[in-house]
């Protein structure tokens, strides 16, 4: 069965939010015990208390150092630990992922090579234990799909081993890029780099609540207790209801006005803007100043086609600059299947819609050259293409009834 799992990270996140959230969405503090007895290091105990933050009940996890690392890990040493483990080998990967990111965003904003990386706030026990733990836990949970909601970051400042620094910590804000994230409540630092890095780890779907039919509502407690403020991480566990196959992907639109440009240089220009993965291209006509008639040349394409496209515009048109922008499209999962008739095959574009509604689309080109070679109407040939794959669809579907029928379990 498919486990949806939603956080809310209203509040923020870190690292020892997930564990006591978990042990509060019903994974017993034993079973991630036993599991980081993988990892094959010793020193530490976790301890689960339930405390209340501005009214609400949570489950607070500490991971009490004993004995252990006492000087902060380089991520050499980090990694050399993970890959010794008896870990699970996906809970072994995403935790090398996790302590990846960290160390990149760290690298990043402080000028240093990953070699040189030190994790002075995260190389210890326990964020090991926090990162390894919530793998654990979600693996013990079942959990198929996860999203986050807009993450809050904090603000205010915060005192670190490189001084005094702003909320979000540069390394948080590195992480966040591609993410939706805002500042609210008290002057505090709510989202650090462990609880960012697995939100990375886990799911870069960050929207509000999906429709969900929550089985479990778990709430983990940060160590801040804020004044009027319920510093907590909450955790929606359930079965995501699937009332429409649309999803949304991020691309980019290119755009600019011509006036002045001979209109057959269009030909080559599209046919080129294509080869170079353009999505799609668009001339629409427009009055431009001086009652100008000109053409506006729209292009979306993936975001990392943007140098190459830009080019193609700026040196095969007359512009001198490009417009662009990036846009979120939804879309809808299709696929193409070939149909058989009676003096030819064409494809046809299957685009499901959720709730049994499908959308058949012959392709065109096919179909005109069906017709061509048959000397009927397009129409004709696009007609029977679509009532072939539904009466073979229709005779499939009665097919597998009458062997369910035959052979009940």
């Amino acid at each position: 069965m498919t486990r949806h799992l939603h956080i809310d990270a209203f509040s923020g996140v870190s690292g020892d939010m997930f564990l006591g959230a978990l042990v509060d969405t019903c994974v017993p503090l034993q079973v991630l015990e036993k599991g980081l007895k993988g990892l094959g290091i010793k020193g530490y105990r976790l301890r689960e208390q339930q405390v209340i933050r501005n009214s609400l009940r949570a489950t607070k996890v500490d991971v009490d150092i004993q004995k252990g690392f006492t000087k902060p890990l380089a991520l050499a040493a980090i990694k050399k630990t993970l890959k010794d483990s008896r870990l699970p080998d996906l809970i072994r990967t995403q935790a090398l992922q996790t302590f990846q990111l960290i160390a990149e965003a760290e690298g990043t904003v402080h000028g240093k090579s990953l070699g040189k990386v030190h994790f002075h706030e995260v190389g210890v026990i326990d964020s090991l234990v926090d990162i390894v733990g919530t793998l654990l836990g979600l693996t013990h949970l079942n959990v198929t799909t996860v999203s986050c909601s807009p993450i809050n970051l904090g603000a205010g400042t915060i005192s670190t081993a490189h001084g005094l620094l702003p909320v979000p910590g540069p390394a948080v804000a590195q992480m966040a890029k591609g993410i939706s994230v805002y500042s609210n409540g008290p002057a505090l630092e709510l989202t650090t780099p462990t609880g960012m890095a697995l939100i990375r780890t886990l799911s870069q779907n960050c929207k509000t609540l999906p429709p969900l039919t929550p089985h479990t509502i778990g709430y983990g407690a940060g160590t801040a207790d804020p004044e009027g403020w319920p510093n907590v991480l909450r955790l929606f566990l359930g079965k995501e209801e699937t009332l429409s196959q649309i999803t949304s992907e991020r691309i980019i639109q290119l755009e600019t006005s011509i006036d002045d440009m001979n209109p057959q240089f269009y030909d080559q220009m599209m046919t080129h803007l294509f080869d170079a993965g353009a999505l799609d291209v668009t001339l629409t006509p427009t009055m431009m100043k001086r009652n100008r008639p000109g053409t506006i040349v729209s292009v979306l394409a993936w975001p990392q086609d943007l140098q190459v496209l830009t080019t193609i515009l700026l040196s095969e048109t007359t512009t001198l600059g490009v417009r662009v922008q990036e846009l979120e499209r939804a879309i809808v999962p299709r696929q193409i299947q070939p149909v058989r008739l009676p003096h030819g095959s064409v494809r046809v574009k299957i685009a499901k819609l959720g709730n049994g509604q499908v959308k058949i689309t012959p392709e065109y080109r096919d179909c005109a050259a069906l017709a061509e070679r048959t000397k009927q109407p397009v129409q004709t040939i696009i007609d029977l293409a679509r009532q072939t794959f539904v009466q073979s669809n229709k005779s499939q579907t009665t097919s597998r009834s009458k062997k369910s029928t035959k052979n009940p379990r």
